[in-house]
């Protein structure tokens, strides 16, 4: 699938590129919630080309990996942890999740498994509209 078609289409859906992105991997993540703990991600590879998330135009295509549900619980406060850096101007603010890999209740995967298929949906559509006959999808949502 053509990175920006896809893009263009989970963006629509409340999907943004992760911040974890390279030039030849990424993931779109959505949340699931208000507090922004439980997300969905749609991770997938580059197939050809080169990923630039910041690049308005592109020809790059993306192959979907299995997607997942994470979901992370911050600590609520001040850290009281918090190390200054250089001259001590700028402290570190950012605060470690206090438990990165939190239990999924059974709710949100049944949450996230009616956004995936929203987004497969709106995928197919994207990709059937744009596909030459001679071509597969690049990948599909499972």
């Amino acid at each position: 699938m053509e990175y920006a078609a896809g893009k263009r289409e989970l963006e629509r859906l409340g999907f943004v590129i992760g911040g974890n992105w390279d030039y030849d991997h990424g993931s779109f993540d959505r949340p699931l919630d208000d507090r922004r703990q439980v997300w969905v991600r749609l991770p997938f590879g580059v197939v050809s080309g080169r990923l630039d998330a910041e690049a308005p135009e592109q020809d790059t295509k993306i192959r979907f990996g299995t997607p997942y549900v994470l979901r992370h619980v911050y600590e609520e406060g001040l850290d009281e942890d918090a190390v200054p850096f250089g001259s001590g101007g700028v402290f570190d603010q950012f605060r470690d999740p206090a438990d990165p890999d939190a239990e999924v209740a059974p709710h949100w995967r049944e949450m996230a498994e009616i956004v995936l298929r929203q987004a497969e949906r709106r995928l197919d559509e994207s990709w059937s509209g744009s596909a030459r006959q001679d071509e597969e999808p690049a990948g599909r949502v499972h």
